[in-house]
């Protein structure tokens, strides 16, 4: 019995034995497959699809004797599907949608109503406040290079395009030490507004410039005069994920 023992026992070392390899291969060869099944997933990357950004807004081809006043700011953010379209991933095109809400301060005094506004050029002292404001809902549509790779979050890119944005509220305020005049919505504002747009920079900072290729006013008059001003923006732009 204990000779039948041994045997049996020999069998099963010697068996143990000859299955380790064939064990050993198929955990190297399940392990090999997973890890390559992660970089595949990690090289089919998309960049930069949140943005948030933070301008300087001008106005040119303002009506003669009209300026600015104080500084006019932007703020602008959104989501942009990346679509690269070579196997580096460095090139691609992207469109999404965002939201802008821009402010002018400027002597253009808007008084009347929103449907029969009047427009005037304002002395620096006959009031303590003026501007108007707009939120947009833009449509981005931009081409875009970078020396990205799926390993790095720091790179180069330049980014340009067009933006096409619809106005979805408008608010003028004339204030003066005797009275305030408020208009929202007014119908002398172009509704849909396009222009180009360049973004270029390293990592987390990024210089912006838009450049509005239509009237932000459709149909306003100043002593018969059309109003053709349109917005040009500078500033910086941040990209993630």
């Amino acid at each position: 019995m204990n000779l039948l023992q041994n045997q049996f026992r020999e069998k099963l070392f010697f068996s143990v034995l000859l299955l380790l390899p064939f064990f050993s291969a198929f955990a190297q060869g399940e392990k090999k497959s997973k890890e390559t099944q992660v970089v595949k997933i990690d090289s089919l990357y998309r960049e930069d699809q949140f943005y948030f950004g933070f301008t300087y807004n001008t106005l040119k081809q303002m009506p003669e004797a009209a300026s600015q006043q104080k500084f006019s700011i932007g703020i602008s953010g959104g989501f942009l599907r990346d679509m690269p379209i070579n196997k580096d991933r460095t090139v691609a095109f992207a469109s999404g949608l965002g939201l802008s809400y821009n402010n002018y301060n400027q002597n253009i005094g808007i008084s009347g109503t929103a449907k029969e506004a009047v427009y005037t050029i304002l002395g620096s002292s006959a009031f303590d406040k003026n501007k108007f404001t707009q939120l947009l809902i833009d449509v981005p549509i931009e081409f875009r290079w970078r020396t990205s790779t799926y390993e790095s979050y720091k790179f180069w890119r330049i980014y340009g395009g067009m933006k096409l944005s619809y106005l979805a509220y408008s608010k003028s305020v004339l204030e003066n030490s005797e009275d305030r005049v408020v208009i929202t919505n007014n119908a002398d504002f172009n509704k849909f507004l396009y222009g180009l747009y360049v973004s270029a920079g390293y990592n987390t900072f990024n210089v912006y410039a838009y450049y509005g290729l239509n009237p932000i006013f459709k149909s306003a008059k100043i002593d018969g005069q059309k109003i053709d001003m349109n917005a040009v923006t500078v500033g910086v732009i941040f990209y993630i994920l």
